[in-house]
Parts: structure tokens; sequence; C-alpha cells
């Protein structure tokens, strides 16, 4: 994907570090990258997938604790490797993007906070987490957390290297920011509370929801998209579905464990909004009954 240069007067970019509370907390949310964590367990250590991923649920529920950030600029952050340039350049185009779309249905917009780190990393609004996690959305502090180190474990584990894999990637986190911006992340929390039976159906939606997002985006600056593009971003969703982790650890397809939506459900929530290039499809998962 060809994005144009990234312009720092438009984004909101930091550095963090210290020393995390609880290694291998996600914090606020799974993100993509406890997907990934959950499936080194399995082929490195032989732990089942899914139990990872329930023991980094558990650690999610941190107090709030303080960022600690480095005195660089944000231009010299951005320009410090071809993954962070990558990363800020997708970041500024998000918020062009959805900026734009927020002031013509005249929804109040304020852009998220892109922090790089390595290690742990300690929240303004979420507490504690591991890089181990991958990248995460803080809805505490309205923050996006990453560690580039991420992409080479998603390009070992999906088999693509190509930048779409990775714009897709934050481009999904960015899709929390939406539904914290428009109130229905609230909505949804406060709906598991309510009904902890439908937790997981809700935490699913939420994912696709935001998977959605992620192709609406794209699918709003087609003209940046190469060949090949699609391709990467369908692989991508496709290696982090709950039935492919399932189905790698020898597992029976369990429906009422997801968390994320099977590889098929990821990759159409991607495709949908990539093609319609339309927010509003993306309501369909919140069609609730």
């Amino acid at each position: 994907m060809r994005l144009n240069p990234f312009n720092t007067d438009n984004i909101r970019v930091r550095e963090g570090g210290g020393r995390g509370r609880m290694p291998g907390g996600s914090a606020g949310g799974i993100g993509c990258g406890t997907i990934v964590l959950a499936l080194v367990a399995y082929f490195v250590f032989g732990a089942d997938p899914m139990q990872t991923i329930g023991a980094i649920e558990g650690m999610q529920q941190q107090g709030p604790a303080t960022q600690q950030s480095s005195g660089r600029s944000e231009a010299e952050i951005c320009n410090s490797g071809r993954y962070s340039q990558e990363a800020c350049a997708a970041l500024s185009s998000l918020n062009e993007t959805w900026g734009r779309e927020f002031q013509r249905a005249g929804i109040a917009f304020e852009d998220p906070i892109l922090t790089f780190y390595s290690g742990n990393i300690t929240t303004q609004g979420c507490g504690s987490a591991s890089s181990a996690a991958g990248p995460f959305y803080c809805p505490g502090d309205m923050g996006i957390y990453l560690d580039t180190s991420f992409y080479d474990q998603l390009a070992q584990m999906s088999g693509e290297r190509g930048d779409f894999a990775r714009h897709y990637v934050i481009a999904h986190e960015y899709g929390h920011h939406i539904q914290r911006l428009t109130g229905l992340a609230a909505q949804v929390r406060s709906a598991q509370q309510r009904n902890p039976v439908r937790a997981n159906e809700l935490q699913v939606r939420m994912e696709l929801q935001a998977d959605c997002y992620a192709g609406v985006w794209a699918g709003k600056n087609r003209e940046l998209i190469e060949p090949g593009d699609m391709e990467e971003g369908m692989n991508a969703a496709s290696a982090i579905g709950d039935d492919t982790l399932q189905r790698s650890a020898g597992q029976r397809i369990n429906p009422e464990s997801f968390t994320h939506g099977t590889s098929e459900q990821r990759m159409q929530a991607l495709r949908s909004g990539l093609r319609s290039a339309d927010e509003s499809i993306c309501d369909r998962y919140f069609e609730m009954d």
C-alpha cells in the first residue's frame, strides 16, 4: 500500500518504557499479538493456545500506572526505523480518513496516541503489559501501543511479509479507537457485565467490527492499494482466526470459547469493509436482538 509520507502535525506519537507489573498482560483488551503469543506458546512449548489467551485475559484488570516517555521528538521517533516509519504513515492516513468521516457525521473526534515500546510498558489508563502480548488499544488513555518486533512474529505465523499485513494490524487497533469514540465500546462492556454468558460473543463482534473498520479505511484509500495487498490482508486475518488456533492445537473447534471469530469471519469482515468503503456496513455486527 503506497501511503503518503507521514505528517507529524496530524499525529501524536511517543516512546514508552518501564517495568510492567505482570508480564504478558494485555492492557485493556486482547490484541492481535495475544493470538500470536498463544500460537508461539503452542508451537514452542506445547501449551494450549486457548488457555494462554484465557490467562492473558485474566491479567487485563490492572490499575492505572504512570507512563514514561523518552525525550525524542515525534519526527525522530517515526524515523527510527522502517516499521516505525510505516506505522506513522498509517496513523497519519487513519487520522485524516476517520477525522474527515467524524466531521461529516458531526461527532467529536480526537486522534489516538501511538506509543512505540519494547519489553514491558506501563500505560496511563490500563495498567501494565508486555510486548509479548503484541499490539493493543487502551480505551482509558485512547492509546495504541505497538512493539514493532511483533511484525516479524506475524510474518512468521502468517507467511506474509508485505506492508499491508502490517497496516491491517494498526488499522484494526484503530478500529477499537473508533468504537471508543462512538460510545459503542462502553455499551458493549456494560452489556458483558450484565450478561456474562454473552461476553465472548460480544467480544467477537467487537473484534470483527474492528476488522471491518480496518477494511473501510483501506477502501476509502483505494487509489493507494497495490496488487497483492488484499491477499496479504486475507492471509493475516486467516492466520489469527480462533478456529485456526484450535485446529493447530489439535483441539475440537469450540465456538463458545471464541474471542475474535473464525478465520473466515475475520476475512469476510475485512473484505466487506474494503469493498464497500462504507463504515455503516460495519454496524451489522451490533444489530443486537
